[in-house]
């Protein structure tokens, strides 16, 4: 059994039971430190979930850019998007500076609930699905592996504040599932491919509908983010690559 903890500011700890979000989820976020005074036009990065979750509720694990308009979009694996017809899927979607949702061109990868945004993809757990986002002639496009998932309407043609991030939609104390992000790396607009090996630490917090046994760290060659486990990184810690 969980204990609940009592805070010095008096708050029960939130690691039981639904999260109390607007959308029914806890996330938690890697902010990539990136090179200043470049403008960039490629973010990409490996990821990989060593085992699959225990319940059939949705976890979305994403690669998320801004453009130089305002806009952003994320680009990411699902487990349990469409339960129980199908639970792996890749997801490329965003909103403009207005809060609408991003058009796009039409993806050659079915989706067993006909939504735009969440494709039908068959990706394994413990092997890496590398993401990628990159500006091409008909729009944002965005990658997993080999695989155009499509692209998306969004004028500009840089991008910045990458990051990536765990969206879990199951309770805080189902059991634990772990995700690992490796070769985080950044292009500017000359063509320079720069690696990126830090990152800063965020979590939603409890008020705000988070689950407080999230967490974060680095591991070997790379960045960790885990349910279920007790927070051994506080908000707005820099984790950097040896």
């Amino acid at each position: 059994m969980i204990r609940r903890v009592v805070t010095r500011t008096g708050g029960s700890l939130k690691v039981t039971g639904r999260p109390r979000s607007a959308n029914g989820a806890s996330s938690f976020h890697l902010i990539w430190e990136v090179p200043t005074g470049e403008e960039l036009v490629e973010a990409s990065v490996s990821v990989v979930v060593p085992v699959l979750p225990a319940v059939h509720r949705l976890y979305f694990w994403a690669l998320q850019a801004s453009f130089s308009d305002g806009a952003g979009a994320h680009l990411g694996i699902q487990w349990g998007a469409d339960p129980p017809r199908r639970l792996r899927h890749v997801n490329w979607g965003g909103y403009a500076a207005n809060g609408a949702e991003l058009s796009g061109g039409v993806s050659s990868l079915p989706s067993s609930f006909s939504n735009a945004n969440t494709r039908d993809y068959d990706w394994s757990p413990d092997r890496p699905c590398r993401l990628r986002i990159c500006r091409v002639a008909s729009g944002w496009a965005g990658w997993v592996d080999d695989t155009l998932v499509r692209c998306l309407d969004a004028p500009g043609d840089t991008l910045r504040n990458p990051m990536v991030w765990s969206e879990v939609f199951a309770d805080c104390d189902d059991p634990g599932v772990s995700v690992r992000w490796t070769d985080l790396e950044v292009v500017t607009r000359s063509g320079r491919r720069v690696p990126v090996d830090s990152v800063v630490t965020r979590y939603q917090h409890r008020h705000e509908g988070g689950c407080d046994n999230t967490s974060s760290w680095r591991h070997g060659n790379a960045f960790v983010q885990t349910t279920n486990a007790v927070r051994s990184t506080p908000p707005g810690a820099r984790l950097r690559l040896d």
